[in-house]
């Protein structure tokens, strides 16, 4: 077992997960830098939420390493990997899932809650929040009363709330029309960029991926090179990294 390099706040190694005896992952490794903005891109059905659902440790790999910082993720046990995820990651999905029946700032709020946080102190990061993402003045109505793109921003504050050092964000604006896509986006990698947050960002859209500072591409459940040399016939390693682009991205301008 090789530790991951320095400046690498997550570091996965030939990653291998089935899903009932389907291939999910196939030799994928990635590396994502401290604060980076990193799109995990590729068709429905590539491998993209199992490949995140591995490196925040709602999943164990069958085959590979995981590392956040220096802590093998790959060999903790559930309630380990449970910890990290509600100290250390933020996780914003395709759906907000809010509880109806909680307030908007105590949905935004839970995250610290749930780790023993003052109700005074929670109170006051996931109004904070809810400022910052313009939705303040819903913090009080149930999610009920909030648009579906309200109810994802409210997603995205619970994900912020708690001071994470990685955001994993599985097609976060894939149900949202383009003006409102736009604006999510924006709010999150200005808070990333702003507070030194890295995210991985799951997405099969063109415009979403270009949020990010690089990409990393996956098909059928392996890094794309290696599925199109398969394809082709060719001895490609399975386990080859995914290409990846660098991107100059420009600083979005939505305060955060």
């Amino acid at each position: 077992m090789v530790a991951p390099p320095d400046n690498d706040v997550l570091w996965a190694r030939s990653l291998h997960y089935s899903h009932d005896g389907s291939p999910g992952l196939v030799g994928v490794s990635v590396a994502v830098r401290q604060g980076e903005v990193l799109a995990v891109t590729g068709p429905r059905g590539s491998g993209k939420t199992t490949l995140l659902r591995c490196l925040s440790g709602h999943l164990a790999p069958e085959q590979g390493e995981v590392w956040f910082n220096s802590v093998p993720v790959h060999t903790l046990g559930a309630p380990a990997r449970e910890r990290l995820r509600r100290d250390r990651f933020g996780w914003i999905g395709p759906e907000p899932r809010l509880l109806p029946e909680l307030k908007v700032w105590e949905n935004a709020a839970l995250p610290l809650l749930l780790t023993g946080a003052s109700h005074r102190a929670a109170k006051h990061a996931a109004d904070e929040w809810l400022e910052r993402l313009d939705i303040g003045a819903f913090a009080r109505k149930r999610p009920s009363a909030l648009t579906r793109a309200e109810c994802q921003r409210v997603a995205l504050a619970r994900a912020l709330a708690g001071g994470p050092e990685v955001v994993f964000a599985d097609e976060p604006a894939a149900p949202l029309h383009r003006a409102e896509r736009t604006l999510l986006l924006r709010a999150l990698t200005t808070a990333a960029r702003s507070h030194g947050i890295t995210v991985v960002l799951a997405t099969h859209d063109e415009e979403t991926a270009a949020v990010a500072d690089r990409r990393t591409a996956l098909l059928d459940g392996r890094p794309a090179s290696a599925a199109e040399a398969l394809a082709d016939g060719s001895s490609a390693a399975p386990d080859s990294p995914a290409p990846e682009t660098n991107e100059d991205q420009d600083a979005c301008s939505l305060s955060a």
